[in-house]
């Protein structure tokens, strides 16, 4: 009994031996790999390093890229603002003396009666932009002579004001 028990135990122990074998070869065979892939890892990450450092050294001159080109573009608003403060002013004018020559035009040749301040506005001479009447001291009595066109551009006219 005890030469069984012992090559029973013998047998057993082979065979751990044998399962311990197989186990350590292939842990060899993953920790070559590991090695074989620890070398391409190390290029992976020194190759992000590199594109991190040139990313970070680009951050300043995009800033600063940035940074001109808002500077541009808040230069361009402040001139298109000055620009349509300008044509605002010229509308407003050019509406005020186009109704101001048209009463005028209208009073000299007997289609209309001027009504008071625009009488005294006619009599006024032009100052082209100093000073003007305002434009409802103008009002005139619009004739049914007049084509849809025109009393539409005088309405259009009044308007943008």
């Amino acid at each position: 009994m005890t030469l069984t028990l012992t090559l029973a135990l013998d047998i057993v122990m082979a065979l751990l031996l044998v399962a311990t074998i197989v186990f350590a070869a292939i842990l060899n065979t993953r920790l070559n790999a590991l090695r074989r892939n620890k070398d391409q890892l190390g290029r992976l990450i020194g190759n992000f390093n590199e594109a991190t450092l040139r990313a970070e050294s680009g951050i300043p001159k995009l800033r600063k890229a940035a940074e001109e080109a808002g500077q541009a573009l808040h230069e361009q608003v402040d001139r298109a603002q000055t620009l349509r403060d300008d044509l605002a002013f010229l509308i407003e004018r050019a509406d005020s003396m186009a109704a101001h020559l048209e009463g005028t035009v209208r009073v000299a040749r007997g289609e209309a009666k001027p009504n008071r301040p625009a009488a005294a506005a006619a009599r006024r001479p032009l100052n082209f932009g100093l000073s003007p009447a305002p434009i409802e001291e103008m009002e005139y009595v619009i004739d049914d002579e007049r084509s849809e066109a025109e009393r539409e551009l005088l309405r259009a006219l009044r308007s943008v004001r």
